[in-house]
Parts: C-alpha cells; structure tokens; sequence
C-alpha cells in the first residue's frame, strides 16, 4: 500500500513549485488519500510565495483517472468519495496561483479533467487524452472541458470518448506546445518571474470569468455526484 505521506511529491524550483501525483503502480489514478493529499498541496501554493504550480505525474501516466476500486462501499465511505473529489476540483478550479499540467503520459477521465482544470498544458510526444469513461456510463466533466475548450469541441471530446494523441491535441488546442518536464517547469518559471501582483490579477479574472462560463456546471456536476453517490 502506498504511504498517504508520499502519494503527491512536492518540489521547489524557486518560485514554482513542481507536485508530482506519485502512485506509478496505478497510473496514479486518483485514490481517496491521493486526492486529499494533491487538495492539501494545491491550498498549500495559493499563497502570493509561489509563482506558479506545475503538476505531473510520476512513471509512465499523468493520471489514469479515478481509482475505481474505490467506489461503492459504506455510507462513510461514499460520502468521502464526493467530499474528496468536490475539494480537489474546487482547489484546482479555484486557485489563485497560475498553473500548468505537464501530461508526461496519458491523462484519462478524471486526469483529463484536472488537466483541463489548469491554466496552461504541455504534452509529452507519447502522451493521450480523452474521457473514455463515457462507454462505461460515466459522463464526463463537461464543465472542466469548458474550463480550457471552446464548446464545439468540448461536446465532441464528452459526447464521443474519443482520445486524442498529443500531435492531435496540439492541432486541436488542447494543449499549447509538446514538449518536456524541463520545458513546463521553463514556461512556470517564466510566468512565476513576471511581476505577482499582475500576473494574479489576471488570473483573478480568469477566475471570475469562471463565475460567468463554466463555474456554474462545476457547481452542478458536484450536486449530481452527491445525488448518484449518497
């Protein structure tokens, strides 16, 4: 069993700070522990001391997406499963500190979501993406592909499950460049060096933009995950 201690490793570049999903054994698919340990960081870098956050994964997957071997159980247990999952989306959704995913692998279902979740994505020439979940009668985070997509192509990625390749992607907007963890942590420290102060305004009004666009279909995704869950 993996330590809770060590599922998100957290590094600091400077002024960026790297947290990298560490559970390679599984894709780092997205636990209960894990969640609520990549929550604790991502409000632990909302302060004005970090620039920028750059989030990875360790191994060959970004993140395959939530662990699905947890699902079901006990009242206790169900209830964990939406509060966990509603406090990483809000943490990540919300932050007021820029942040950038480097997919290092595949980024699939809950992992394409908090993928699109950040600011800014640089893929891995390996790397793929989508919401395949969809065949298993699982919708997808329509408002996370909001978040980064415009709509047309959000409903495709949603109503279809189809998972694109990072050239695809690239092509697409899905992500801005291809490239390496060295060139994510070169592109945060680049934003992280610009003055603070502006460069958290912007993202103040990004954020309240939200309020306006795809806020909204966060907040009643989180109600349809309580009512299917609890």
């Amino acid at each position: 069993m993996s330590d809770p201690e060590q599922l998100v490793l957290v590094e600091r570049r400077g002024d960026v700070a790297l947290l990298t999903l560490n559970r390679p054994d599984r894709r780092n698919a997205l636990s209960l522990d894990l969640r609520e340990r990549l929550a604790d960081a991502l409000e632990a870098c909302a302060g004005e001391d970090t620039g920028a956050i750059v989030l990875t994964g360790a191994g060959s997957a970004f993140c395959a997406g939530m662990d699905v071997t947890q699902f079901g159980g006990d009242q206790a247990n169900r209830v964990r499963i939406v509060e966990t999952s509603t406090r990483l989306f809000s943490a990540l959704a919300t932050s007021p500190t820029p942040t950038l995913a480097f997919l290092n692998g595949p980024a699939i279902a809950g992992g394409f979501a908090i993928a699109l979740l950040c600011d800014l994505r640089i893929a891995a020439g390996g790397a793929r993406m989508g919401f395949p979940e969809l065949g298993r009668y699982i919708p997808p985070s329509y408002a996370a592909a909001r978040a980064a997509l415009p709509s047309a192509l959000a409903r495709e990625l949603c109503m279809t499950g189809r998972v694109l390749g990072a050239d695809e992607a690239l092509a697409r907007g899905v992500v801005s460049s291809i490239g390496s963890l060295e060139d994510a942590l070169a592109l945060a420290d680049e934003i992280a060096s610009a003055p603070r102060p502006a460069v958290r305004e912007v993202k103040r009004r990004v954020l309240l933009e939200a309020q306006n666009t795809w806020g909204p279909l966060l907040e009643e995704e989180t109600r349809a995950l309580r009512a299917a869950v609890l």
